[in-house]
């Protein structure tokens, strides 16, 4: 879409609507210009070129009531801003009003039931840290600048997925505030339907507050290992036996990163989560995971789950260039290896990354239709993820125009993938360009979720989170 600037969105924005916004919420806090306002539309995502007209940095849920009430009157597209991490900017519609809830981050544990309450703008790592202060953990992402609810909606796979299930299956309840300005409480006696929608279903609402449960786990054995890609085909078919085998204890990200000398590398994550003794041990499930072949690097032992995060967070720093894709497998032996093998040593950037991620243990056990998430049997997400700097204008060879070339390469390998995965895919990673994947992404429980859609937010208001557009497309 093409860009706006910041007096555009001023020019736009409707004098009748402001003026109902001021008249409701505090006139500072609704940006149509100026350095606020230039502030409050940066993404982790500097590819985003989307310029909403009105931001309204909500300190609390009856703004956000205000902001939505006021929408409606005029007809506003809306759109909700909790972490901004995501690579399509759907936090953000043209010439629209964003909800800012970075505002809403506070986080409130509960010791004795050892869960949290969470504003609607709470970050994976506001979380986690909150939560080691008290000697317990939340089932999060691998970033910590990752919005909290946002990554729950959408289902939210980790580290710890094994151990405690999907982040959706730890959300306990929730505050929503729905397309006509109501406010409901959602949890498994509540509105029940909303709330298994919420999990793994998207956005139907905003959510302005979440309890979510928490575990004693504030200390894990992780770390990275990296091998060189020459030998990759033995360690990923070493590797496809150990995933298959897993405690619930042991969850392992891979993948393909460029190395410290700009190589690519096989990239290896173990989280432990279990007894920290058996997950050290020498000899033990984590520290074998060294032993596939000769590695390049292999930092593992005791970590806060707040370090691991931070240390992804450094990964992928805010402010460069990317777009992302997504597919699922059962394995990443044979034809899958050949294809990422392939497009690793076809890397265009030395900021882009191939990861899969595993899904087994806990978070295969909970029926497929206990909540709206699409796919509980064992598989692998993969993320394809193209990333260069801001402004680049070649591609890292010196030749041909950057953008391009790295967009290519996704697409490329995202297309090579297909005739080896499962249908559909990770809603939090799916965007416009794969309304294939979209139709497929909740299987039998899409006829449900598209009737509480219908109940909840008929006008569709709310449209971040892929929906299939009917049950035929399931």
């Amino acid at each position: 879409m093409p860009s706006r600037t910041d007096a555009d969105a001023d020019e736009t924005a409707d004098t009748a609507f402001l003026a109902e916004l001021r008249s409701r919420i505090p006139a500072d806090r609704v940006l149509t210009g100026g350095p606020e306002y230039t502030r409050a539309v940066a993404l982790f995502n500097a590819a985003v070129d989307v310029r909403p007209s009105v931001v309204v940095r909500c300190a609390s849920t009856t703004d956000v009531q205000a902001a939505i009430r006021a929408s409606c009157n005029h007809g506003v597209p809306l759109s909700v801003r909790g972490g901004g991490h995501d690579f399509w900017g759907r936090a953000f519609r043209p010439g629209g009003l964003v909800l800012d809830l970075t505002a809403m981050r506070g986080v409130q544990v509960d010791v004795d039931h050892r869960y949290a309450t969470v504003g609607g703008g709470a970050l994976s790592s506001d979380v986690v840290s909150a939560a080691e202060r008290a000697g317990l953990t939340a089932v999060t992402g691998t970033a910590g600048s990752v919005g909290m609810v946002g990554l729950t909606l959408g289902g939210g796979y980790g580290p710890l997925l094994g151990q405690f299930g999907l982040a959706a299956d730890n959300l306990l309840s929730a505050e929503v505030v729905l397309a006509d300005g109501s406010r409901v409480n959602t949890d498994a006696e509540h509105h029940p339907d909303l709330f298994w929608a919420l999990r793994g279903g998207g956005n139907f609402g905003v959510v302005t507050s979440a309890r979510i449960r928490l575990h004693p786990v504030p200390t894990v054995v992780s770390g990275t290992i990296l091998y060189p890609i020459d030998e990759s085909a033995g360690i990923l078919a070493d590797l496809g036996g150990i995933l298959q085998d897993s405690p619930d204890e042991l969850t392992v990200d891979v993948g393909f990163l460029p190395g410290p000398d700009g190589k690519p590398t096989v990239y290896v994550a173990p989280t432990w989560s279990g007894n920290l003794e058996v997950g050290n041990a020498r000899n033990g499930p984590v520290r074998t995971l060294a032993r596939l072949g000769t590695p390049v690097l292999a930092e593992i032992g005791p970590v806060a789950r707040s370090t691991t995060l931070a240390a992804t967070d450094a990964m992928f720093p805010p402010g460069r260039m990317g777009a992302i894709r997504t597919r699922t497998v059962q394995s990443v032996t044979g034809s899958v290896a050949t294809v990422l093998d392939r497009a690793a040593r076809e890397f265009t950037s030395p900021f882009s990354a191939i990861v899969w991620h595993q899904f087994h243990g806990a978070a295969t056990r909970p029926p497929l239709g206990s909540t709206a998430f699409g796919r509980r049997e064992p598989h692998l997400m993969v993320e394809l993820i193209s990333m260069w700097e801001n402004g680049e204008t070649k591609d890292h060879t010196g030749g041909g125009d950057g953008r391009y070339s790295h967009l290519h390469w996704l697409e490329e390998t995202h297309a090579a993938l297909e005739p080896f995965s499962l249908p559909g895919g990770y809603v939090n990673f799916l965007g416009p360009e794969t309304p294939d994947q979209v139709a497929n992404s909740y299987g039998p429980n899409t006829k449900r979720l598209l009737a509480v859609k219908s109940a909840v937010d008929p006008d569709s208001v709310f449209s971040a989170t892929p929906l299939p557009t009917s049950t035929a497309d399931a």
